[in-house]
């Protein structure tokens, strides 16, 4: 049997030691999830997009996080990485008062949104710290324009 772990860092080595004892595999592509009662993860697991290697991304680096097609890419400050995770999945376990979700396709983390522009089509074009622009679609527009109080 296979489980993916999405703990603190500080449970993480404690509780693959004790799964293992019982002949659990920990395994970052498992179905199963086993979590702390926090629903909100401190860290994703990624890969990089250049090497291909797992890496643990904090939450707080986070930039944005975009899906295209079925590849979900992770922008944060330190570089870009690519994860197996769905987009709706990746957000359930992001605290909502950090980040926000703009479109079908992007997520923002609220406090790396550097200026808002509106356009005259009810959307948003956003510059993020790194210099990237992603737009808020009609959908979210009132959404948006609640959670940051405009």
């Amino acid at each position: 049997m296979k489980i993916r772990l999405e703990v603190s860092k500080e449970r993480y080595s404690e509780l693959k030691a004790a799964l293992k004892d019982h002949g659990i595999e920990v395994d970052d592509t498992a179905d199963l999830i086993l979590c702390e009662n926090n629903p909100f993860v401190d860290s994703l697991i990624v890969r990089d997009k250049k090497t291909g290697e797992k890496v643990v991304v904090s939450v707080n680096d986070i930039v944005f996080i975009e899906s295209c097609g079925h590849i979900i890419e992770v922008h944060s400050t330190k570089g870009l990485y690519q994860s197996s995770d769905r987009l709706y999945k990746i957000y359930s376990i992001l605290d909502q008062n950090k980040f926000i979700r703009i479109s079908n396709s992007v997520i923002i983390a609220k406090n790396k949104v550097i200026r808002i522009t509106p356009t005259l089509s009810m959307k948003f074009i956003l510059t993020m710290t790194g210099g990237e622009k992603v737009d808020v679609t009609r959908n979210y527009y009132y959404i948006f324009k609640e959670y940051f109080g405009i």
